[in-house]
């Protein structure tokens, strides 16, 4: 009995860790946590490109395709490559935006396009605050 308990233990938590983040947020305390973004980036209506580009609908848009905002390579070929914005997915990204985008590629059989880096330098640790930040985010998103 006890084997079979550690196994299970063993898969269960195999699986927890290699789970995609899930996106339960509260976009309330995501407003305040947005505010690190703020130095390059704005969201909501009449909301333009900075250092980083317009998050209004970035929720279900294709990766590097906003208008007028020059993105990475790195960036341009994921969105080349299928990268479509979910919450889930930006929660991942905040962690790590660079390691993100490059495991992304290579998963997509375009390892060869995974060099360089995002102008994203900016990594949010707290796994709380980035499903925060998502769940604001999906606010200025159209809905699916």
């Amino acid at each position: 009995m006890r084997m079979r308990y550690g196994v299970f233990s063993a898969l269960f938590l195999a699986f927890a860790l290699a789970a995609p983040a899930r996106a339960d947020g509260d976009p309330v305390k995501g407003e305040t946590v947005f505010k690190k973004c703020l130095t390059c980036h704005r969201v909501g209506d009449g909301a333009k490109n900075m250092v980083g580009p317009v998050l209004t609908g970035v929720i279900g848009r294709p990766a590097g395709t906003i208008e007028g905002y020059t993105y990475s390579a790195l960036n341009k070929s994921a969105g080349a490559a299928g990268l479509i914005w979910s919450e889930a997915l930006v929660i991942d990204y905040l962690q790590n935006p660079n390691r993100f985008l490059k495991a992304f590629l290579t998963d997509k059989g375009k390892a060869d396009e995974a060099k360089g880096s995002t102008k994203m330098v900016f990594q949010l640790a707290n796994e709380t605050e980035r499903k925060d930040v998502a769940a604001y985010l999906k606010k200025f998103s159209p809905p699916k």
